[in-house]
């Protein structure tokens, strides 16, 4: 019997091949960065069922799913600043919810996960979304000096949801918003806007001026985005242009009327 041949061009999966995002922001106006240096990641959907023999099953079980429970677990290394002592947001986020006053909602993160391939296309439909609780335990406790790892427990509050798959590549970094010109245009006006790591800003609110997104913007290269002003008042509308890799710092400007 000869090796069944695979389709030409198949890629074989590693098992490094995912991404985590943590919404700092909130679900209305969501700022997702990445878990980084994340390892072991296991995504666990379980069905909920319920009974449903009947006698034409004679004697034997029938279930019905009836919803699905989910789980996220993984390591990390735990990276923190030299200087001021405080791990990286993302860590920070998620050690958050696990504090004696993080109750209810004060309790829940959004996360989403991702197929992120070392190469080639990632599969557009293999994301999910959804709010979970959080809990973790240090792995390495002796007195050796071995690298800092939590482990990661999220547990889904209700379902989750199918996402299109946010992962870019490897090569989109975050936003940095270096000038916007003209100076003080009014709404519906255009206003070009200079910077780097531009590439896969795609979502809604990709650009902002102040606390509104765009009414519309194309990215003609990774260092440059036309967008058109939002209603408004005339005063300060920071731009900030958001990617999958991050949001940029805000590049100040001033809007007319």
């Amino acid at each position: 019997m000869t090796k069944p041949e695979l389709p030409v061009g198949t890629e074989l999966g590693k098992s490094y091949e995912y991404g985590l995002d943590v919404n700092i922001g909130t679900h209305a106006s969501p700022n997702w960065i990445p878990f980084r240096r994340i390892f072991n990641f296991l995504f666990t959907p379980t069905p909920t069922t319920h009974d449903a023999t009947t006698y034409d099953d004679k004697g034997s079980t029938a279930s019905m799913v009836g919803g699905w429970a989910w789980a996220l677990a993984f390591a990390s290394q735990v990276n923190r600043s030299a200087s001021t002592g405080q791990y990286l947001p993302e860590v920070e986020a998620l050690r958050q919810r696990t504090l004696p006053a993080a109750v209810g909602s004060l309790a829940e993160i959004e996360v989403r996960w991702y197929h992120k391939p070392a190469n080639g296309t990632p599969n557009p439909v293999d994301a999910g979304q959804g709010i979970a609780t959080v809990a973790f335990t240090r792995q390495n406790t002796g007195p050796e000096g071995t690298v800092e790892v939590w482990n990661w427990t999220l547990t889904g509050v209700g379902s989750y949801i199918p996402i299109a798959n946010p992962f870019t590549g490897w090569d989109v970094t975050t936003p940095a918003v270096t000038g916007a010109t003209p100076e003080g245009a009014a709404a519906g006006q255009q206003v070009t806007i200079t910077g780097s790591g531009f590439d896969g800003v795609t979502t809604a609110d990709g650009v902002r001026f102040g606390s509104t997104n765009a009414s519309g913007y194309v990215v003609l290269n990774s260092s440059t985005i036309v967008a058109v002003v939002p209603a408004g008042s005339a005063g300060s509308a920071e731009i900030k242009v958001k990617n999958s890799a991050g949001t940029s710092a805000g590049f100040p400007y001033t809007r007319g009327a």
